[in-house]
Parts: structure tokens; C-alpha cells; sequence
């Protein structure tokens, strides 16, 4: 028995929705009589990407004496398991839902997180150090955050930068859209990674277009956490050409007393 963190599920909250079942790629979670439940703390590694995909909130990270991770009990968990994953009839509808027109299916949506927890070992051209990047999947607790060098990127920038393997390198990569994702949890995540690790410095690296206000959300994120950290931005413009900005940065705050003025 060892100390150490694990997911933690409030069955009172579970919806039964099955997306913890999709995103935990070791498959320590099951749907049983219509409620996630952890399969066993050995197949469970405790970084938590499960949790972001959890619409009510049942899903949390506590400390607690328990079984080692064994990554080699838990692929042969997922073999013979055959990766199945059953979901219950009925899927309570979520915001996130709503907002995509053709969202993917549980199959699909399975086999893309398969395949980007591969990504960082496809080769050496990869830069990627950490998975998942996606700020609503991070888990503030991982490892990799701890005296880490954050580069935090619009989700475009991937497409219409040339250059980004060249911001990637050295550096613990985070994602995401300000028009896509709801931007309270974004700042909320990111404060809570501030506080909670020693972040050596951040680069932002947002899209040219005036939706993309990535900076003024990491930059309200700072401030929220009390620490002083080097902040370098960076624009990306649509042909591909990249540019550093030495603007002053507002805060969301002062953004909205400035349209309100």
C-alpha cells in the first residue's frame, strides 16, 4: 500500500453519462447499474484526465493509502476487456453537446483520446512532453506541471502556424479556444495550475482574429493566483507569419469596466 492520488466518484452526482469510461484510457472506470464506478485503484494513475469530461462534477482527486498503479495489470485489464465500453441507453444531452452540430460518437471520441496518449511517442519529430493539452482535461495535480515552462496556444494556431513545434519544445503545452470553450472553468483551471506548481514562466501564442482573447484570460489567471510570472505573447495571423507583442495586458476586469465607461 502506498500513498498517493486516485479518482474519487460521487455516485450521489453520477449521471450515468459514460464519458470518465471513454477518457480513461486504462480503463479503471465502468458503468455498473447505471453508475461510474473505479474498477480497481491499480488500474487508476491518478492524473485525472477523466475529470474534465464529467458534466455534474462527481468526479474528484483524493490522497489516500492504496494499491501502486500497475500499467502492466492495466493494459491486460483493457485486453481483455476486449475495449468494450457500454453505455447506457438513454445519454443525458450536455452544453457541450448542444453547441456542436455533428458532435463525435462515443466510438470515435474513444479512438482519438486512444490515439493522442500515443502522439508524443509516434517519433522524434514530436515535441509534445505531456498529454492531455486540452485545458478542460488537464489535471492541475499531474506531474509535469511542477517547475514546468507553459506554452499555452489558441487551438488554430496548430493549423495556421508553421512554427509551433518550435514554441512546443521544452516547454508543457495547454490548449484551447475562447469561443469554443466556456472561459470561467478556463481561468478557474489555469489559476488553480498557478497555484499549485511552480511555473518557471508562460508564452501565449493566440490567432490574429479579435475573438481570440487568450491572453486576456491567461493574464486574469496570474493576477487570480498572486504570483508573479513572465508573461511573453505571441499573434499568429492567418497566413502563417507569427509576431511578438510587447502590449500592456488587460485584465477580463478591467476589459469590461473599459466597454462599460
Amino acid at each position: 500500500m502506498v500513498q498517493r492520488k486516485v479518482i474519487k466518484i460521487d455516485e450521489s452526482l453520477c449521471n450515468g453519462c459514460g464519458n470518465c469510461v471513454i477518457a480513461c484510457v486504462e480503463g479503471a472506470i465502468k458503468l455498473i447499474d447505471g453508475k461510474a464506478r473505479v474498477v480497481s485503484d491499480m488500474f487508476c494513475d491518478g492524473l485525472g484526465a477523466c475529470i474534465g469530461e464529467c458534466p455534474t462534477g462527481a468526479l474528484t482527486i483524493e490522497e489516500r493509502d492504496t494499491e501502486e498503479f500497475d500499467e502492466k495489470a492495466a493494459k491486460e485489464h483493457l485486453k481483455s476487456e476486449k475495449s468494450v465500453v457500454h453505455f447506457p441507453k438513454k445519454k443525458i444531452e450536455t452544453e457541450s453537446d448542444k453547441r456542436q452540430e455533428h458532435p463525435a460518437t462515443p466510438q470515435s471520441s474513444h479512438i482519438s483520446k486512444m490515439l493522442g496518449i500515443l502522439l508524443p511517442k509516434l517519433g522524434p519529430s514530436s515535441q509534445l512532453s505531456s498529454w492531455p493539452i486540452q485545458m478542460r482535461l488537464a489535471s492541475a495535480d499531474a506531474p509535469y506541471f511542477r517547475n514546468s515552462s507553459l506554452l499555452i496556444a489558441a487551438d488554430c494556431s496548430a493549423f495556421a502556424c508553421p512554427t509551433v513545434p518550435d514554441f512546443i519544445k521544452g516547454k508543457v503545452v495547454l490548449i484551447g479556444c475562447p469561443m469554443l470553450n466556456a472561459t470561467r472553468p478556463f481561468v478557474d483551471k489555469l489559476t488553480e495550475i498557478l497555484q499549485g506548481n511552480d511555473i518557471s514562466d508562460i508564452t501565449v501564442l493566440h490567432m490574429e482574429v479579435p475573438c481570440c482573447s487568450l491572453v486576456q484570460l491567461v493574464s486574469e489567471a496570474i493576477n487570480r493566483s498572486g504570483k508573479q510570472i513572465p508573461l511573453s505573447q505571441y499573434i499568429c495571423m492567418i497566413g502563417g507569419d507569427v509576431a511578438k507583442e510587447n502590449k500592456a495586458i488587460q485584465t477580463h476586469q478591467e476589459i469590461h469596466l473599459c466597454h462599460d465607461s
